[in-house]
């Protein structure tokens, strides 16, 4: 079947989370239980102001009741008091950009979160599709998001982000408490 694309509601997602934080652990090729981890936070990412969240699946319903989820990707508005951004801004200043920079950049983003796709459904334009409706008629100047460090960016997720037009902002950022390098890339709005 083809897949198709949906939105999801906070209830939407609290009602999936559990196949959404699925395909989240194989798509990062994490361990089992990393869920349990990882769902307390989710949910309370559905109440940061603008948060949207899409999803693709592999059959038309309404809500997508039960189709089968295949891929999903969420964001909300950066804020000051987020820990994502707190790191970032620290980021920044250890590189040695200049504030000005800081505040265009920090000031109206929205933080792409999560965007995974279950490694069956990978390699068919589920993260494109997802991604572009995702940012459909967001008000933030810019779009913002982390990603893994990967050795020459070999991989779906980098060929992706830079087909879309996002840069470098920062490169090999340490996240306090994870000891992989990741890349903070960014681009304008709209996409």
């Amino acid at each position: 079947m083809a897949p198709h694309l949906i939105d999801l509601s906070p209830a939407d997602m609290e009602r999936r989370l559990g196949e959404a934080l699925s395909i989240y652990v194989d798509a990062m090729r994490y361990p089992r239980g990393t869920e349990e981890q990882r769902a307390s936070m989710w949910i309370e990412h559905t109440r940061r102001h603008g948060w949207k969240a899409v999803a693709a699946v592999d059959a038309p319903a309404e809500g997508g009741d039960g189709a089968r989820l295949l891929g999903v990707a969420y964001g909300y508005c950066g804020a000051p008091d987020q820990w994502w951004q707190q790191q970032v801004v620290a980021g920044l200043r250890r590189v040695g950009a200049e504030q000005d920079r800081i505040d265009e950049l920090m000031t109206s983003y929205f933080e792409l979160t999560e965007l995974h796709i279950a490694p069956h459904a990978q390699g068919r334009g589920l993260g494109e599709a997802l991604t572009r409706r995702l940012l459909t008629g967001r008000d933030e100047k810019h779009v913002l998001l982390s990603t893994p460090e990967i050795n020459g960016e070999a991989n779906r997720a980098w060929r992706l982000y830079r087909r879309l037009g996002f840069c470098d902002v920062i490169r090999g950022y340490h996240f306090a408490g994870d000891p992989r390098a990741f890349a903070i890339l960014g681009r304008a709005l709209p996409l």
